[in-house]
């Protein structure tokens, strides 16, 4: 027996990258699972894909009731669903400050303020949310997203505070660069691909990207019902990259 087994989880962003390995590997440690996404088409058998844009409120309650309405509760949720932004602080018009921003902060406060009534009627009650080593380490053409990971970090420890009494855990992942499809798309668009890889695998100590499922295996851990006394904290993800300095 798993300690996932009977356990309800929705994961937004469920569908691809990150999100798709925390589906997968929640599934295979007996949890139902759901996964919340623009497109579910990837979404595999026996998983419940429901499809929402996290920045419409509309789309986002009615997707936790569909969740609640044919898994019966909700356990665990893990905020996932973020994009991506490049550029400094001069160069992010504020179009692309709103977008982003509407994503990666409000998503996550949309999917947890849909799922509040039902996580509170569980007895293993956990939200894990994705930041980011951004959100720690200065990164060169980073300034919004940062910005945006650093709000992530700030949210989800004064909601760990604040939902402490409702037995309601909340932590966070902060990866470093993972192989997923927004940095494939990203090295695509570079004009040395292969130059760009190996100097984004160079900046992490360990010497390569980190997978998704290294940081799935965090997202469970952190969400665990044997994680009881663990909230208001993260898991760091990255190689080394925020606290080694090493002399090579």
């Amino acid at each position: 027996m798993s300690e996932y087994d009977g356990l309800v989880a929705l994961v937004t962003g469920g569908a691809s990258g990150i999100g798709a390995a925390v589906v997968s590997m929640l599934t295979s440690y007996g949890a139902r699972v759901a996964a919340l996404d623009v497109d579910v088409s990837a979404v595999p058998d026996g998983v419940l894909g429901v499809r929402a844009d996290v920045t419409d409120d509309d789309q986002v309650r009615a997707a936790v009731a569909t969740v609640v309405e044919e898994l019966g509760r909700l356990d665990v949720l893990v905020n996932n669903a973020g994009v991506g932004a490049q550029g400094t602080v001069e160069t992010n018009a504020d179009e692309e400050w709103h977008r982003v921003l509407d994503v990666n902060l409000l998503g996550m406060v949309r999917v947890t303020r849909a799922a509040l009534p039902h996580l509170r009627r569980s007895a293993s009650p956990a939200v894990v949310n994705t930041a980011s080593v951004a959100a720690e380490v200065g990164l060169p053409e980073r300034v919004l997203y940062s910005a945006s990971k650093g709000a992530v970090v700030a949210a989800s420890r004064a909601m760990a505070a604040d939902l402490l009494d409702d037995g309601i855990r909340v932590s966070w992942v902060n990866p470093g660069t993972a192989d997923t499809p927004w940095i494939g798309r990203l090295l695509a668009r570079a004009e040395d691909p292969t130059a760009e890889r190996a100097a984004l695998e160079a900046r992490q100590p360990h010497g390569r990207l980190v997978s998704a499922d290294e940081v799935a295996q965090a997202v469970c851990s952190l969400a665990s019902p044997r994680a009881l006394s663990t909230t208001g904290t993260s898991l760091t993800v990255d190689g080394g990259l925020t606290a080694l300095r090493l002399r090579r």
